[in-house]
């Protein structure tokens, strides 16, 4: 489930899809040039505010390499991208500058974008982490939110939720964690510096909190155990230490009702056949503990995932099926819940909301 925006791009305005990603820096679009050009992509030679940025660019040619944004020169002395995610999807093409129009009053200057010609997606991705060259890091953004809505099932019409940019309307309501920050300087091989980290301190399920170290939730001196909040991964990944205790806990609520062997999408091993009321009844709500006493509750009618073939499965898996050493929230357990990104503060907020409605 990925939560896609579409935002006007260009003089005059092309309207892209793009996947808002708080977990990745660089935003792209997918460009192509006619006579192959899709009706989805964007047309360069139809904007006039389109520009290349060429080899000598400072950001091709950094003093110090940046190895979150892989660059290099082309035959055509342009400035070249290559991308790979997680997940294993891939995008590159060309560095570029183009504006975002949002309204005749509310225009970006021209921001620094990958002009993706070649790509696993459809869409582009909309960059929101905190690296200087990040959508909201290049446009100056002080705060965004988003409120993902609940999905009933893998067949059903995609449910629209809402994408804020600046202060909430909502906020007051709201309760705040500060982020963990760390330096670009500390090297460790494992920790993503411009991910939006979280201070977690345990679980709940069913009332009881789990018996899992803090420790499984910060980083170690390698990075691993980082937990961090992301929009552009659908379920949420734990480290083996707090994986293993929520499996403990699942198979003593509800553990005749598993489906034995059956792994979904090689990560999600908690499946089950049959009513996912009756057996989210049986689980009870889950909560995950942050400082400041702020939670994130999911209640018991959404600790599903129906991934088809009347097949449920909690939406949890372990990090290393996806080759990560750290914590990752996902947007399946942040529906129906404002989430505030607040960039000068450093603290992020949750809300609880209808999220199927729009503001």
């Amino acid at each position: 489930m990925a939560l896609i925006v579409s935002l006007p791009i260009g003089t005059p305005p092309q309207t892209q899809q793009m996947v808002l990603d708080t977990g990745s820096q660089l935003s792209w679009i997918q460009c192509k040039v006619p006579p192959k050009t899709p009706p989805t992509a964007f047309n360069p030679l139809l904007s006039s505010s389109f520009s290349v940025l060429p080899c000598n660019h400072s950001l091709c040619k950094p003093r110090v390499p940046d190895y979150t944004l892989p660059t290099s020169c082309d035959q055509n002395r342009l400035c070249h991208y290559s991308y790979f995610y997680a997940d294993g999807t891939y995008a590159e093409g060309n560095l570029v500058r183009e504006k975002f129009t949002f309204s005749s009053s509310q225009t970006t200057p021209p921001l620094i974008l990958g002009c993706a010609t070649d790509s696993s997606d459809t869409q582009g991705i909309l960059g929101m982490n905190l690296g200087r060259l990040s959508f909201s890091s290049l446009a100056k953004i002080s705060k965004f939110s988003y409120c993902v809505p609940p999905r009933r099932s893998q067949s059903g019409p995609s449910p629209t939720g809402s994408f804020y940019l600046g202060p909430n309307p909502s906020s007051a309501g709201f309760k705040y964690v500060n982020l963990m920050t760390y330096r670009q300087s500390q090297r460790m091989p494992n920790l993503d510096p411009l991910a939006y980290t979280l201070p977690m301190l345990g679980i709940r399920i069913n009332g009881k909190k789990l018996n899992i170290s803090t420790s499984a939730f910060r980083a170690d001196p390698s990075g691993a155990g980082q937990t961090m909040i992301d929009s552009g991964t659908w379920f949420t990944f734990l480290v083996a230490e707090a994986y293993s205790k929520v499996r403990e806990e699942i198979v003593k609520l509800a553990g005749p009702k598993l489906k034995k062997g059956y792994v979904y999408g090689g990560s999600l091993d908690m499946c089950f056949d049959g009513d996912a009321m009756v057996i989210g009844r049986m689980i009870g709500n889950m909560a995950f503990e942050f400082e400041n006493g702020v939670e994130i509750v999911v209640e018991r009618e959404k600790m599903l995932a129906d991934v088809g073939g009347g097949v449920q499965c909690l939406g949890i898996g372990r990090s290393d099926s996806l080759g990560v050493a750290s914590n990752i929230i996902g947007n399946f357990h942040q529906q129906d819940l404002w989430v505030e990104f607040d960039l000068v503060d450093r603290k992020v907020g949750f809300g609880r909301a209808d999220c199927s409605r729009s503001v």
